[in-house]
């Protein structure tokens, strides 16, 4: 089953839903910010994406740029700090068996069908 993990307030994330629709797929949206990460779920997402906890933030977020920017956290502290502040996660990500993919921009989920 391939999932969406969407914020339908942010263009991108609409802009990733539109593309994965067009696909004429079934697909399963997660409205990460209503129904939260948990660090397991995480940590599973990165690892299909093939990423770094680092490498998910979001740094044009106020909170980021008020409350971590600059400081020194470990992967497992980073997770800790998207898992409770969900705004500062990349979106959307979209999973299809093993692995995932940054929507941004769209076409990058085509990835997901090669």
């Amino acid at each position: 089953m391939i999932k969406i993990y969407h914020n339908p307030r942010c263009k991108k994330s609409r802009a990733g839903l539109e593309h994965l629709k067009s696909k004429k797929v079934e697909f399963e949206i997660v409205e990460y910010l209503k129904n939260e990460f948990t660090k397991e779920e995480l940590k599973d997402v990165l690892v299909k994406l093939n990423k770094k906890p680092t490498e998910m933030i979001r740094t044009q977020e106020e909170i980021y740029k008020k409350q971590f920017k600059g400081k020194n956290f470990t992967d497992d502290e980073w997770i800790r700090i998207m898992v409770e502040n969900p705004k500062l996660i990349q979106r959307p990500i979209v999973v299809k068996d093993y692995k995932a993919v940054w929507g941004d921009p769209a076409d990058e989920i085509d990835r997901l069908f090669k």
